[in-house]
């Protein structure tokens, strides 16, 4: 089994990330809201920038952790989304990494009819 971590800089692309993974195979997802250092340093503007009108929005990006059966299947997801993110090598579209597993416990094994 693998575990892999995907960060989207844009929720927006939660949704449609979340239902191409489910089409090839996907059974669940954690899904936590998330902030890098990058940004958080990046967002500390002195107060006398600051203007309600100045239309600023907290911004995070969300992070999913995902559990497969095999490494074709992380390659598989990979691939999905950077249909919809973009190339991930390229600025502010996310980050992709992902392991194998020594030991899994509350996953069920996939049955032979799915």
């Amino acid at each position: 089994m693998y575990m892999f971590m995907l960060v989207l800089d844009n929720p927006d692309h939660l949704e449609p990330v979340l239902e191409v993974w489910e089409q090839i195979g996907v059974r669940g997802a954690t899904i936590v809201e998330s902030t890098g250092i990058h940004h958080l340093r990046r967002k500390n503007v002195p107060m006398r920038y600051f203007y309600q009108a100045s239309g600023l929005v907290e911004e995070g990006h969300v992070t999913l952790f995902v559990i497969v059966e095999s490494e074709r299947l992380v390659e598989d997801c990979l691939h999905a989304a950077e249909i919809i993110t973009g190339n991930l090598n390229e600025p502010n579209t996310g980050v992709f990494a992902a392991w194998p597993l020594m030991m899994v416990r509350g996953v069920p094994p996939r049955s032979k009819e799915a």
